[in-house]
C-alpha cells in the first residue's frame, strides 16, 4: 500500500467526523454501514459531521451490506530489513488465513504528526485491528497519546507485561551470543550495536552488557552502528587494527558480514583468529564464509502470533517468542590475546 496523504493535502477521514461529532470512529463507522444499533440522534450528529466536512466515505463504503471490514492495519516505521519484513508478509498470510485482509502504512519519519496521519489513514479503512512494527519509542510515545484507537497489538523487546505487546526477549538473545564466545574462552569482545534510538538495538545492547558483567569480563564499549555491511566492515577494520579484542558479536548479520570482510581483508583467519557472531539468521548467513554463527528469531512465528493476537486476545502462546542461538563455522576458541 502507498503512504498516506500529507496532513496538509488530505481528505477528511472518519477521525475527523469523530472528532467533530463528539463520537467514536467506531460509531462513524456504524453510520456509514447502516447498523440498527444506533440512536437516531447519534446518526443524524454524525450525519451533520461527514456534510459539513464534506466527508465521502470511500474503501469503507464498500463494506455498506456488512457490520465488518475483515481488515487489518500495520502501521510500520521501519526500513524493509529482513526481519520486519518478513513479519509483515507472515502477518499478511496468517490474515488471509483466517478471511482478513491487511493494509499496511509505511511511515518514513516518525515524527508525532506522520504518526497521526498515517493512524488517521488505516482507521479511515475501517479496521478491526492495529499492528504496531516500530523500532522506536518515541512511536509508542505518540500512540499513547491518540484516543480511540482499535484494539493493537505492538511488537516490543521490552515492557514484559504490557497486555497489548507481543514481547521478544532481545537481550536474551544477546546474552547467548556473549555467553558462547565467553564459552569458547574469549575475554575481549567487541560489540557493534545498532542504531542510537532502535529498541531492539538497545535491548541487544544491554543483553551484551549485562553477559559480560555476570561473567566479569572487560567491557569494552559498544561501537552504534547503522545495520549495514559497509558499516561493519570499516568498523571491523579500525578496530581489528587496535588488536584490543578476539572476538566480535553484531547487533545484525549484515554488519556481521561486514565484519567478516574486514578479517579477510586483513589476513586475519576467521575464527582461528577473529571470532564472529551475528543476530537475525538471515538465509544467507549459512553461506557466508565460514557460515556465520547467528541468533535466530523466527520471524514468521512472530507474524502469526501477531494476528492470533490480535483477533483471540493473549494466551500462553502469545508470548516470549525466544530467540536461539545457531553456531556454526565464524565462532571458535579464543587464541591467546593478541
Amino acid at each position: 500500500m502507498s503512504s498516506p496523504e500529507s496532513p496538509r493535502t488530505r481528505a477528511p477521514n472518519m477521525r475527523d467526523v469523530a472528532r467533530l461529532a463528539g463520537v467514536s470512529y467506531q460509531t462513524v463507522s456504524r453510520v456509514i454501514n447502516n447498523s440498527d444499533a444506533l440512536r437516531p440522534e447519534t446518526r443524524d450528529r454524525v450525519v451533520a459531521a461527514m456534510e459539513q466536512l464534506h466527508y465521502r466515505p470511500n474503501r469503507a463504503a464498500r463494506a455498506l451490506k456488512t457490520s465488518r471490514s475483515r481488515t487489518i492495519g500495520v502501521l510500520a516505521s521501519i526500513r524493509a530489513t529482513y526481519g520486519p519484513a518478513l513479519t509483515i508478509q507472515a502477518i499478511e498470510a496468517a490474515a488471509v488465513k483466517e478471511g482478513f485482509y491487511v493494509n499496511t502504512a509505511h511511515v518514513a519519519e516518525t515524527d508525532e504528526q506522520s504518526i497521526v496521519s498515517a493512524v488517521d489513514w488505516l482507521t479511515d479503512q475501517d479496521i478491526e485491528g492495529l499492528v504496531i512494527i516500530a523500532p522506536q519509542q518515541r512511536v509508542f510515545d505518540t500512540l499513547a497519546r491518540i484516543d480511540q484507537l482499535p484494539p493493537m497489538v505492538t511488537l516490543r523487546s521490552g515492557l514484559d507485561g504490557d497486555p497489548h505487546a507481543l514481547w521478544v526477549d532481545q537481550a536474551a538473545g544477546a546474552r547467548a551470543a556473549t555467553g558462547h564466545l565467553a564459552d569458547l574462552g574469549h575475554q575481549y569482545i567487541r560489540h557493534l550495536a545498532g542504531p542510537r534510538d532502535w529498541i531492539e538495538a538497545d535491548a541487544r545492547m544491554q543483553g551484551y552488557l549485562l553477559e559480560l558483567s555476570d561473567r566479569d569480563l572487560p567491557t569494552l564499549p559498544p561501537i552504534q552502528g547503522d545495520w549495514t555491511a559497509e558499516f561493519g566492515y570499516w568498523a571491523g577494520r579500525q578496530l581489528m587494527m587496535g588488536n584490543d579484542a578476539t572476538a566480535f558479536f553484531c547487533s545484525n548479520d549484515e554488519m556481521a558480514l561486514g565484519v567478516l570482510h574486514a578479517a579477510h581483508s586483513l589476513h586475519l583467519r576467521v575464527p582461528q583468529d577473529i571470532s564472529v557472531v551475528g543476530f537475525d539468521d538471515i538465509p544467507a548467513a549459512q553461506h557466508f564464509w565460514p557460515p556465520l554463527t547467528t541468533v535466530r528469531l523466527d520471524f514468521a512465528e512472530l507474524g502469526r502470533r501477531c494476528v492470533q493476537m490480535l483477533l483471540y486476545g493473549r494466551d500462553d502462546t502469545t508470548v516470549d517468542v525466544e530467540p536461539r542461538l545457531i553456531a556454526r563455522d565464524s565462532s571458535g576458541p579464543a587464541h591467546s590475546a593478541r
